[in-house]
């Protein structure tokens, strides 16, 4: 099918979202397949080893700590909850509501935890790990950056949104 007319898609390649998208998907699915077995995923075995460093964590703490906008992480933790991971607290005299794992959570967690090592250190050899010591702290640096640009932009977005 040939191009849309008159719709200038020149750049569109080189896309930072696409590609990091694209990246993550592709580590995610190796930490998917390797996790399999202990019944959890890549996305709840980090959503545990936040909450077990630091339990009881309030809700948006965590959010913050995963760059997991609230909305998207309440409804993981919920399905977690329902799976008996991790509990979540009625909202306290703060309105906040904290996280903690339980017993079942823990096993999860513990089981998990082997495989999670083996594909870390597969991935790490196969990247290098000056490599990957330096692409981490660049990920890191560049989701700050991000974080700062969405600040920037949010009010921009509330402004539009007002005007409508």
């Amino acid at each position: 099918m040939p191009p849309i007319p008159n719709m200038d898609l020149n750049g569109t390649g080189y896309c930072a979202a696409f590609r990091f998208r694209m990246a993550a998907r592709a580590v995610t699915r190796l930490y998917d397949a390797a996790l399999q077995k202990s019944g959890i995923r890549s996305t709840q075995f980090a959503i545990l080893v936040a909450v077990a460093k630091k339990q009881p964590l309030p809700i948006h703490s965590l959010s913050e700590i995963l760059f997991i906008d609230q909305t998207t992480l309440t409804r993981s933790l919920q399905v977690m909850r329902k799976a008996g991971l991790v509990a979540i607290s009625k909202r306290s005299t703060m309105r906040q509501r904290f996280v903690t794992l339980t017993p079942r959570g823990e096993g999860a967690l513990k089981r998990a935890l082997p495989a999670w090592r083996d594909v870390q250190s597969r991935f790490v050899a196969s990247v290098g790990t000056k490599n990957w010591s330096e692409l981490r702290d660049e990920l890191e640096r560049l989701s700050t950056l991000a974080g700062g640009l969405e600040e920037q932009e949010l009010p921009k977005a509330l402004l539009a949104a007002m005007h409508r």
